[in-house]
């Protein structure tokens, strides 16, 4: 857990779960509470993570497994100690959606480079920081498909992988959470946004 006098709030989860608009509701909520608030994301929380962001999502040829871990754990680095950390120690409260948790899901299991050396990778990048609450949200692969078509946008490298390559990131995400319970809070992200938004609260509220 972060030893900075801030909060580290993560969202985690396959896509088309809901992180951003939980996300923004949890910003919304606690801006309002009168707390300082950082909102980011990875990979893209920096201009260099823009940049890393593109490479990885939306490069048209292939990228290797391993060199992909690579590019994750180089904007983790840069995002990490250039705005995470910062605010952190300002007392701050971090909300990001996507860290470590998801590259040892879509790297580790879904590209099947293995979860403890993708890990380790991400904790020396940081530093070993791990966030103070992680929120999965769990959909069923089905309905995820459902909301991604209903986005009318093309997918992203990792949105047009094969049902076979997102089973293993959500596997991998439930067995992380299991490993971890008193870091994650796993939600059913079928739910209603506000009752998954009154969950999430309820479970931050002790730790600001």
């Amino acid at each position: 857990m972060t030893t900075d006098a801030g909060l580290f709030i993560t969202f985690e989860g396959g896509d088309g779960v809901g992180k951003t608009t939980q996300a923004a509701l949890l910003e919304r909520r606690l801006t309002d509470a009168g707390r300082t608030v950082v909102r980011t994301r990875e990979p893209g929380g920096t201009e260099v993570g823009v940049l890393i962001r593109d490479i990885v999502l939306h490069h048209r040829g292939e990228v290797a497994p391993r060199a992909e871990a690579l590019l994750y754990a180089a904007d983790r680095a840069h995002h990490i100690d250039t705005v995470v950390r910062p605010a952190l120690a300002r007392g701050e409260v971090v909300i990001q959606d996507r860290y470590l948790d998801s590259s040892v899901a879509y790297q580790g299991a879904g590209r099947v480079l293995g979860r403890e050396e993708v890990r380790d990778l991400s904790l020396w990048a940081t530093g070993g920081l791990l966030p103070d609450l992680t929120v999965l949200l769990d959909l069923d692969l089905v309905a995820a498909r459902v909301r991604l078509d209903a986005d009318d946008k093309p997918f992203d490298r990792l949105e047009a992988e094969r049902e076979s390559f997102h089973a293993r990131v959500r596997e991998e995400f439930l067995a992380l959470a299991a490993a971890e319970p008193e870091r994650f809070l796993v939600l059913d992200a079928a739910l209603p946004a506000d009752e998954l938004a009154t969950a999430v609260r309820d479970r931050v509220q002790p730790l600001l």
